[in-house]
């Protein structure tokens, strides 16, 4: 059975797929910073500094920020190295968060 931190994984693949999420630091910095995305997902090993920008521009800015994962779980959802991703797709961001609330419950 898969529980749902792989569940958000698939999710994160599909999102992926249907063209709806932006990777990469520079772009999904300069998304969050448009207001063009619901859900960005760092991965938990990344950098300090990155950590701390983006803990920064996702207050700043009112977007969820999760850093369950790591940056090859990620990568492996992907099919691409990344460490951040963003979300544009309420629908898919809602899936997540609702997985990932349960899977802390």
């Amino acid at each position: 059975m898969i529980d749902n931190k792989q569940k958000v994984l698939n999710l994160l693949g599909l999102a992926q797929k249907a063209g709806k999420v932006i990777s990469g630091t520079e772009m999904v910095a300069h998304a969050i910073q448009g207001k063009t995305v619901n859900l960005v997902l760092l991965a938990s090993d990344s950098s300090e500094n990155t950590i701390k920008e983006f803990a920064f521009l996702s207050d700043k800015f009112q977007i969820q920020l999760v850093s369950t994962f790591s940056s090859q779980e990620i990568s492996d959802a992907l099919g691409k190295k990344r460490k951040v991703v963003a979300v544009q797709d309420r629908g898919f961001s809602r899936a997540m968060l609702d997985k990932l609330n349960k899977e802390c419950d």
